[in-house]
């Protein structure tokens, strides 16, 4: 099997379908050895932030001169990029390898009773796989859904995060944010500290009492540790690191928001319980990881005539966050903004966020399944001046062309609309 082979057979299984359980994550773990089992793992979770927060880690351990590998969704520009070490995505002929491994396996399972696994199990059991066989100092695993029945809840980490709780896959997690904080909390283990950024009282109940039955310490953003978030400006965030063991110097962070020094802080205190167990984690080293971090898709200017932003704000609570860092960064300028979103998604509530900063809109579409139509979106928007233009790489030339030195395009929705677009404009 040849890469092209391996991801197109990737990409042919059950994409979207959501069958809940671990059974068929243990049944390919243990025709593989047990991977899993050969991991130093760090476990993330959350609504938004994930792959922010791991970026964040990811760069200090690396400040720290050690391996590190990492399993994000979903891919940006490349699908390697899901399965990286220290930041390179796995080689083309590495991935067809581990495919052609577990692809018999898969089809062994379909005659099963459990069935064949999912598009997502396919790629986690892979990723594990390549793990495994490498030396890494450590693997940050980011969740893909939930937490309690997510494919990559097989491992057993040295540390649990979860980053917040909010309103997102409802659907499938559940209608309040108790239930979905209850998902979340099926990553935390027997035991296994836990960093957690949630907030809300109801998220906070339930993860209390989780961890209070797997005997697992828990350090809450706002009690244990916090950011003093003290500028934002010149393309960055200046923000100083405080828990009770350790109050940092002023750090900049070029990753845009105050959510973005939220999920910084995250990282910083998950470095910190490490190195409280051991780790050779250095603190000083901590700023410059930091200032380096980037992460595509999260406010990353990729264009600076017309001033060009993408931001893949998929819910409400990314939505808000986008909005928030407009208001610090752009508040002077006219945001002439492109969108495209998927009809699984609370559309108006976000586009009624996004109306505080918006003066001109541009709603469009693109080639992926629950995709909303440019002329829905038209109907959903509260902004006066909307354009529906069907062709997205039509809408981002006309806001670019209406765009004057002084104007801000930004162009905000599905994550994998924002995957489109960054590959259309580079």
């Amino acid at each position: 099997m040849n890469y092209e082979e391996a991801v197109q057979w990737i990409h042919a299984r059950e994409k979207f379908k959501i069958k809940p359980g671990l059974k068929r994550m243990e049944w390919m773990m243990d025709r593989l050895n047990h991977p899993e089992e050969k991991i130093t793992a760090v476990h993330v979770a959350g609504t938004n932030g994930k792959g922010s927060t791991v970026s964040f880690l990811r760069n200090i351990f690396e400040g720290q001169g050690l391996s590190v590998g990492t399993f994000t969704s979903p891919y940006i520009e490349t699908f390697n990029e899901r399965i990286s070490v220290n930041g390179r995505p796995i080689a083309d002929e590495e991935l067809a390898e581990v495919v052609d491994r577990i692809r018999p396996l898969s089809e062994e399972l379909k005659h099963t009773s459990l069935g064949e696994p999912t598009e997502f199990e396919v790629i986690t059991a892979a990723a594990l796989l390549h793990f495994s066989r490498l030396d890494l100092d450590y693997v940050l695993m980011e969740t893909g859904l939930g937490g309690t029945y997510d494919s990559t809840n097989i491992i057993h980490p040295v540390l649990s995060v979860i980053t917040n709780i909010g309103h997102d896959h409802m659907n499938i997690l559940g209608s309040t944010i108790g239930e979905i904080a209850d998902e979340k909390a099926g990553i935390i283990k027997q035991g296994v500290p836990l960093v957690t950024g949630a907030s809300q009282q109801e998220a906070a109940a339930v993860l209390a009492e989780k961890a209070a039955e797997c005997h697992s310490p828990v350090f809450w953003y706002g009690k244990d540790f916090h950011a003093d978030h003290l500028t934002s400006g010149a393309g960055r965030e200046t923000f100083r690191f405080i828990s009770e063991s350790f109050v940092s110097p002023a750090w900049k962070s070029s990753m845009l928001g105050p959510h973005q020094v939220t999920n910084a802080s995250l990282a910083i205190q998950a470095a910190e319980v490490l190195r409280h167990r051991g780790a050779p984690l250095e603190r000083q080293r901590y700023g410059g990881a930091i200032e380096k971090t980037s992460w595509p898709g999260r406010f990353e200017t990729i264009r600076h005539k017309p001033l060009t932003i993408v931001d893949g704000a998929h819910n409400e609570e990314g939505t808000g966050a986008l909005v928030e860092t407009v208001k610090r960064h752009y508040s002077d300028r006219r945001i002439i903004l492109v969108y495209a979103a998927l009809e699984d998604k609370p559309v108006e509530k976000m586009l009624h966020k996004l109306k505080e900063v918006v003066d001109v809109l541009f709603v469009t579409t693109f080639d992926f399944p629950r995709a909303l139509s440019a002329e829905d979106l038209e109907e959903l928007s509260p902004v006066p001046h909307t354009e529906a233009v069907p062709d997205y790489k039509t809408a981002v030339r006309k806001a670019s062309a209406q765009a004057g030195d002084d104007d801000v395009v930004l162009i905000s929705g599905s994550l994998y609309f924002i995957s489109a677009i960054r590959t259309f404009l580079k």
